[in-house]
């Protein structure tokens, strides 16, 4: 095209999320211990059909519905990581399985000063790359005119709309002169509506640029 390549960079991410594109490589490690003691210690319950690590994603909504008044700190800190392993594996790192997170997540936020560390923007953007590359070749396999990919798609909805205002919805351009230097900019392409009553994009910024503070506003 006589414009040249465009794609989702780094600087999307950050300007767009608010998440950080420096720091720590999101690695993660095999514990030493099985699954299920692993949930336990680091969540405090565990599924029953708890099987290969992975975990119904309505399994934490259900368990972590909303957290006790009276909870101790341990208790609090258990309730934040079940939030962030549903997030991480509902949203951020989501997969084609419709609804469910391995463990392996969870190792990320048990410790939760070195969570803060982590480049969460960059992962999250190499993820969205792998699995639109495995969908592409997918579809090239099999001649099919579709193919569904995991990792954050919102990420390419608001790349989009960003890029290409022409594309967006109606309300959220209308609603972007409001929020017009809003930070994270991705703010600005949601209803107004959303952004009254604590839109996500905010937890997200404040969980993984704050994961302390985030443990202790819960």
């Amino acid at each position: 095209m006589p414009f040249g390549e465009v794609t989702i960079t780094l600087e999307d991410v950050a300007t767009l999320t608010g998440l950080a594109i420096n720091g720590d490589a999101v690695i993660v490690d095999i514990p030493d211990e099985d699954w299920s003691a692993m949930c336990l210690r680091l969540l405090g319950q565990a599924p029953t059909d708890l099987g290969g690590g992975v975990i119904r994603i309505t399994w934490l909504g259900d368990t972590f519905d909303e957290l006790p008044l009276s909870a101790s700190p341990e208790t609090t800190e258990q309730y934040a990581r079940a939030y962030a392993l549903s997030l991480m594996g509902g949203v951020l790192f989501s997969d084609r399985s419709g609804g469910s997170v391995h463990l392996q997540y969870l190792l990320l936020v048990e410790d939760w000063r070195r969570a803060g560390r982590f480049a969460w923007g960059a992962a999250v953007l190499s993820y969205l790359y792998r699995e639109m590359g495995r969908s592409a070749l997918q579809m090239t396999a099999s001649s099919s005119l579709g193919g569904d990919f995991g990792g954050w798609a919102a990420l390419l909805m608001l790349w989009t709309w960003e890029r290409f205002p022409h594309t967006s919805p109606l309300h959220a351009v209308t609603g972007a002169q409001i929020t017009q230097d809003a930070v994270p900019r991705g703010i600005r392409w949601l209803p107004a509506q959303t952004r009254q009553h604590g839109d996500q994009f905010y937890l997200y910024k404040l969980w993984f640029d704050e994961c302390t503070t985030f443990v202790v506003s819960i």
